[in-house]
């Protein structure tokens, strides 16, 4: 009976670490097709979209501080952290990247010891991407690539990584020590 168990147990395993590699697959490619519609946007478009970005953050810093700013305190307050967002939105769109190359392979590799190869892969995967959008960008009217986004972007990329791969690690730590504890109990009680 144990036997056939353990065979319940390892497919039902396999079919978790299947759904979870198709399901970042599939939340990966909807990130592409995010990632490089805002890219074809133009320079207005895109700019105007994270002004508006901007001045609700401006709007809710001023309802968290219970103050009536003015219009022009607001507007300028707004321009100013346009650009910060613009960068900030893009660190988090790679560092979910990160995240979903990571759901795509993690299932079915060892988390220890780490895992250079693995990670050097996901590295150069996330550069890429970010270096094929930045080209991208410099076809569009008003927009253009910069280096500096690329790093920023694998930046982003590295530390979804690092995120999951320190959670997941965690949970796996925790899942073991509780299975010794339970083989221990069972060891005692016989």
């Amino acid at each position: 009976m144990g036997s056939s168990a353990e065979k319940m147990h390892c497919k039902s395993n396999k079919g978790k670490k299947v759904a979870v590699t198709v399901v970042s697959a599939i939340l990966l490619s909807l990130l592409y097709v995010m990632i490089f519609s805002f890219s074809e946007q133009d320079g207005d478009t895109s700019s105007s979209l994270s002004l508006t970005i901007s001045r609700k953050c401006a709007e809710i810093l001023e309802a968290l501080q219970r103050e009536h700013w003015t219009e022009s305190y607001r507007e300028s307050l707004a321009l100013y952290f346009e650009h910060p967002i613009r960068k900030l939105a893009h660190f988090c769109e790679y560092a979910c990247m990160g995240v979903l190359i990571f759901g795509i392979w993690a299932p079915h590799r060892p988390l220890r010891p780490f895992p250079k190869k693995w990670f050097r892969i996901e590295l150069l995967w996330v550069f890429l991407s970010a270096a094929l959008d930045e080209l991208h960008q410099t076809f569009v009217p008003g927009r253009w690539g910069h280096p500096a986004d690329v790093l920023l972007d694998t930046a982003g990329g590295v530390t979804g990584f690092f995120f999951i791969y320190l959670i997941v690690l965690g949970f796996t730590r925790k899942k073991k020590e509780k299975t010794k504890k339970e083989k221990k109990n069972r060891f005692k009680k016989k």
